[in-house]
């Protein structure tokens, strides 16, 4: 795929993401609750079990900032050690490093109160977006971006995608389970994401075509 379009590409799902945060945002702002996040919770946390439940806390606990910063630390490692791809360090970095970050100063602007519905867990801080959303979005959102530029058989790429996929719904899915967060947090976590990844590596793409552009 050629330069103009991944940059495209990056671009049309930064704008299509913010556009659906942004939708998702005025919408809990108009609405402090919707009948869409009430009829999902009774859903989900309607598959209740004991089994289910330590499951469900296994992947929120892979969510957590402690998990993603060992998993950031392996994979800088592997990057850096086997591939010997220096200048996606940064791109990785900048990724990790700025997603909490920004969901942070995007909570502390909404403050949307949790549910108090049926939780599972004890956890303070506001709710909207979902922080473990985010950060899981980004984490294997930028992993597949960069495994995907190293690996070419078919059968591997569509291997990664479902990896990624599976630890991203099933992250989300946990918080509504545990009854943590709304659905509509989870889902504006994935969009916020979406749209910090897509500006990351249009960012990073830019780069490197004026990188070879000047050595050449």
């Amino acid at each position: 795929m050629k330069l103009k379009q991944q940059l495209t590409i990056a671009f049309i799902i930064s704008v299509l993401s913010l556009i659906g945060f942004s939708f998702m945002a005025f919408t809990i702002s108009a609405n402090e609750y919707l009948k869409f996040d009430e009829d999902v919770i009774s859903l989900v946390q309607g598959w209740e079990s004991p089994l289910l439940t330590d499951i469900m806390k296994f992947f929120t606990y892979i969510g957590s900032t402690a998990s993603l910063i060992i998993l950031s630390l392996v994979i800088l490692f592997f990057l850096y050690r086997v591939l010997k791809h220096r200048l996606e360090l940064v791109l990785f970095t900048a990724v990790m490093v700025g997603s909490p970050l920004l969901n942070l100063m995007v909570k502390l602007f909404f403050q949307r109160a949790r549910p108090d519905l049926h939780r599972l867990i004890d956890i303070g801080g506001y709710s909207f977006p979902s922080g473990h959303a985010m950060n899981a979005f980004s984490l294997y959102g930028i992993l597949t971006f960069l495994l995907w530029r190293h690996i070419t058989a078919r059968w591997a790429r569509v291997l990664l995608i479902l990896f990624s996929m599976l630890m991203i719904l099933s992250i989300g899915i946990s918080r509504i389970y545990l009854g943590v967060h709304y659905p509509s947090d989870i889902i504006a976590g994935y969009l916020a994401g979406g749209c910090w990844i897509a500006i990351s590596i249009w960012f990073f793409q830019r780069y490197q075509d004026r990188r070879k552009n000047k050595d050449r």
